[in-house]
């Protein structure tokens, strides 16, 4: 009897564990894994004509498209980047605090608030049409450079600012000039966070929806436009899960470069060092980010123009008409604002609670190696969707959800899959962002409250939970920000009276007409509005710490 009593002791708390570490688990699987599987099951069933669709014209072309604008996408967004993440973060000036802040909006304005704003600004009518950059390959790359700028600068520049800068000195001390100290010493030892940062980059831009769809159209089509026109407009199911298998091969490829790189960025020789202060020494860089924020900026604010004009005279029937009801939408844009809304809120709160107790299991620290591998599969699985597009997703949910698992339930009319895609989709970046929080308490304060007699949930409702809180406003700003824009899952999954604001938006842009148009700008003024105010209060409540992303 007492040797059940203490086998069950003993094995109790592995059970609980891994009852809490199966909901996310599950979770995954069903909503991710099966659908994923499925879609490429489908397009694997005839391997021969897999292979001929594979090796077709059109996707060797579109293939191709994905693969140069990824790749001019990623050269402009570093070159710009660089300088950017040296005046940020080893410059010293009055308002950098305020500049790191505002180059974090780019990043996190949904895609088709940037592509709108874009057109409105170099499409047909805007004040820079003249330049010719209408649906230009020109105007995909400077699209891409908007979002990815700040990846690079602070990638980049969080790591420039930990530098050891001993080595730089002496050779300035020995005569050495600006341009080659930073070509011999300098840039060598960031080389590892420029390639990593470019790897992601590369990633962001060759899974890019949004910006393609609405500023290239069919002429500069990627692989993702390509899913979702063979899916949705074609019904060419087969084609599309062709084309999500080598979208799939490129982003793993992408992912596994960039961890590699940047296992790699972690064994410099780092310290904390003051950032300069500002002078003639390093004017430039900072004028130069100066200049490129201008250059981002310029977007919004003619998006923001354009919005309160229409026939070239000013007005607001722009936003007055986001009250309209359209017949073939069943509703008006601001009952979409509202679905949005709703179904961010309930996203944000279903990734942030599956995110948090997937990031506590992780956080484990297990003596036993069967145990430690465990956990890193289970980290592993729990990242998946990173590797593979939105849109995939989207296409493998609708193929999927129909009888799931022989239940006699449609799911592909419920709106639950558009915040559970949502979900999917933020739910890696929020266990990236809780997890490092968590692995920074120091074990021995839980070793010693267990010794005082305090149980596991003890430990982590005392000590544990209070650090997670700390991460958790920025963890609900950046899963609000990404299910809230979300766009390329529910371009599949929205139905007429449960359309999100970015799919009426794109929906809208596309109508001929004055006042559809003038309502896309409005309405991506209202979402891009809403999107800046969440992440800059998610940024102001951030705890501080030098070089963190």
């Amino acid at each position: 009897m007492r040797f059940k009593q203490s086998l069950t002791k003993q094995l109790l708390p592995g059970i609980i564990w891994a009852a809490v570490a199966a909901v996310p688990v599950l979770f995954v699987a069903i909503f991710f894994g099966w659908p994923v599987v499925s879609l490429i099951m489908r397009g694997l069933a005839d391997p021969q004509t897999a292979l001929e669709i594979a090796l077709s014209s059109d996707t060797v072309k579109v293939l191709g498209q994905t693969l140069m604008q990824a790749t001019a996408g990623t050269v402009v967004s570093v070159l710009a980047g660089i300088p950017v993440g040296y005046a940020l973060y080893r410059v010293n000036f009055r308002g950098v605090t305020a500049l790191r802040a505002l180059i974090t909006v780019p990043f996190v304005m949904p895609t088709v608030v940037v592509a709108v704003s874009f057109n409105s600004l170099y499409g047909e009518s805007g004040a820079l049409y003249w330049l010719g950059l209408d649906q230009s390959f020109t105007l995909l790359v400077m699209a891409f450079a908007f979002f990815n700028i700040t990846v690079v600068a602070r990638s980049v520049g969080t790591l420039w600012e930990r530098l050891d800068t001993r080595p730089a000195d002496a050779a300035r001390m020995l005569g050495a000039g600006p341009v080659r100290v930073f070509l011999t010493i300098t840039l060598p030892a960031l080389r590892p966070a420029i390639a990593a940062a470019s790897a992601l980059v590369f990633l962001f831009c060759a899974t890019s929806f949004g910006i393609v769809l609405i500023l290239g159209g069919r002429r500069f089509a990627n692989l993702e436009t390509a899913i979702y026109r063979n899916t949705v407009q074609l019904l060419d199911l087969q084609t599309a899960a062709v084309l999500a298998i080598l979208q799939t091969i490129l982003v793993v490829l992408s992912l596994v470069v960039a961890q590699r790189i940047r296992s790699r960025s972690e064994q410099r020789q780092l310290v904390q060092k003051p950032a300069a202060r500002l002078g003639r020494s390093n004017w430039l860089p900072v004028a130069v980010t100066i200049l490129i924020m201008l250059l981002q900026a310029m977007p919004l604010f003619s998006l923001l123009w354009r919005s309160l004009h229409r026939d070239g005279r000013f007005t607001l029937q722009n936003y007055a008409d986001l009250a309209v009801t359209h017949k073939t939408l069943n509703g008006s844009v601001l009952d979409a604002a509202f679905t949005s809304l709703k179904f961010a809120v309930i996203a944000t709160l279903l990734t942030v609670v599956i995110s948090a107790i997937a990031a506590i299991v992780a956080s484990r620290r297990p003596t036993s190696p069967l145990l430690r591998r465990g956990l890193s599969l289970f980290d592993g699985l729990l990242m998946l969707p990173v590797g593979v597009s939105a849109v995939t997703l989207g296409s493998g949910l609708l193929l999927t959800m129909h009888r799931p698992f022989g239940i006699d339930i449609d799911l592909r009319t419920d709106t639950a899959l558009i915040f559970i895609a949502q979900a999917l989709v933020a739910m890696p970046i929020v266990m990236r962002i809780l997890l490092p929080s968590l692995r920074a308490i120091d074990q021995r304060s839980k070793d010693a409250a267990a010794v005082l007699g305090a149980s596991p949930l003890r430990v982590m409702l005392d000590i544990e939970l209070p650090q997670l809180g700390r991460a958790l406003g920025i963890a609900l700003g950046f899963a609000f920000a990404a299910a809230l824009g979300e766009f390329g899952a529910s371009s599949f999954l929205v139905r007429p009276g449960a359309t999100t604001l970015p799919v009426i938006i794109s929906y809208l842009a596309a109508k001929p007409g004055s006042s559809e148009y003038g309502s896309a700008l409005a309405a991506a003024v209202l979402l891009g509005a809403i999107t800046a105010a969440v992440m800059l209060a998610a940024e102001r409540i951030r705890p501080k710490q030098r070089g963190e992303w």
